[in-house]
């Protein structure tokens, strides 16, 4: 499924089989996980590195051709998240910050990426995943972006016992069962009316549920804006406890609009998750199944991407979307 400009729907086409460089593999997409970064690109709120662009990023595929080093071999099963390539030289390379890379190419916005039969990844940036019998395809692709990335904006709220979740989407009902598996109270914010979406996430163990107009019962210890709506960020801020903090965990959003520096006051932090290094998808793959995490998943097959993204951008569907390949 190719996007041939920003705006329009995404069409079929028959393109020529991709062939990998040496550091590269070739794979066979089984399943690609459905992200509102997808949406943006095809909304045009974010930039695509090239036009036709092939979108997906939350990859799981069989390797068919292994890379020259050998790093997978034929027949493996492989996850490829966002991050595709790092330069592996500049100062956030260095420093163990390869999520900032200066030169970093990303899947599905600057190479192309899952929504497709065939693709091809950079070995390096491909985890090893266990047999399908143990994590099913439909079931492992949303853990590589909303699982990875929102393990990592769960690590920048620190040791917040009281945590708010804004927007329940595919990366909350992950990092709800995260949180509550190191024992947080988690409180879930949904969109004005979304009854449907509170209940699913009362039934994954959250102590509160309401609509994001609402004030929590308790102030919170930190908060996670999954939603890519700016007002949301300020209505976190005024419900954080002193020394709380407010991670934005997407990496498109609105403006935010401005704020009294009261809100602010009593050391109480915003700050912002850019992407995700390799260590990020190591441990958190590693994580997920000693919990388990169990995603919520509506299977779309490949044709019907764009129903998929429509479906995403209307809150049609609880958890994740998944195109099964």
């Amino acid at each position: 499924m190719v996007l041939d400009a920003p705006g329009e729907p995404l069409r079929a086409a028959e393109l020529p089989d991709p062939v990998p460089a040496p550091e590269q593999v070739l794979l066979r997409v089984r399943a690609c996980g459905v992200c509102r970064t997808d949406l943006h690109l095809r909304d045009g709120e974010l930039e695509p590195g090239h036009l036709p662009l092939v979108l997906g990023h939350q990859i799981v595929g069989e390797v068919l051709r292994a890379d020259a080093a050998g790093t997978h071999a034929t027949g493996a099963r492989v996850g490829v998240p966002w991050l595709g390539w790092t330069d592996g030289t500049c100062r956030y390379c260095r420093s163990g910050r390869e999520n900032l890379c200066e030169n970093a190419r990303f899947t599905g916005k600057d190479l192309d990426g899952g929504y497709a039969e065939l693709a091809v990844a950079d070995a390096r940036y491909c985890f090893p995943l266990p047999p399908e019998a143990d994590w099913p395809d439909l079931a492992v692709a949303p853990l590589l972006c909303a699982g990875l990335i929102g393990h990592r904006a769960l690590r920048m709220c620190g040791d917040a016992q009281r945590l708010g979740l804004y927007g329940f989407g595919a990366s909350a009902h992950i990092v709800c069962q995260v949180a509550l598996h190191q024992g947080r109270a988690v409180y879930a914010f949904t969109r004005p009316g979304d009854d449907a979406g509170q209940a699913f996430a009362r039934g994954l163990g959250a102590v509160w549920a309401g609509d994001s107009a609402q004030a929590p019962p308790a102030p919170l210890d930190a908060a996670i804006v999954f939603a890519p709506a700016g007002p949301l960020v300020t209505t976190a801020l005024k419900a954080l406890a002193p020394g709380g903090t407010v991670v934005c965990a997407g990496i498109h959003m609105s403006d935010v609009p401005a704020f009294p520096y009261d809100d602010l006051w009593r050391e109480r932090s915003i700050r912002s998750v850019a992407n995700l290094t390799r260590a990020d998808g190591t441990d958190f793959l590693a994580l997920a199944p000693r919990i388990p995490v169990k995603t919520r998943v509506t299977a779309y097959p490949l044709d019907q991407a764009e129903q998929a993204l429509d479906d995403l951008r209307a809150g049609r569907f609880e958890g994740a979307a998944v195109l099964t390949i």
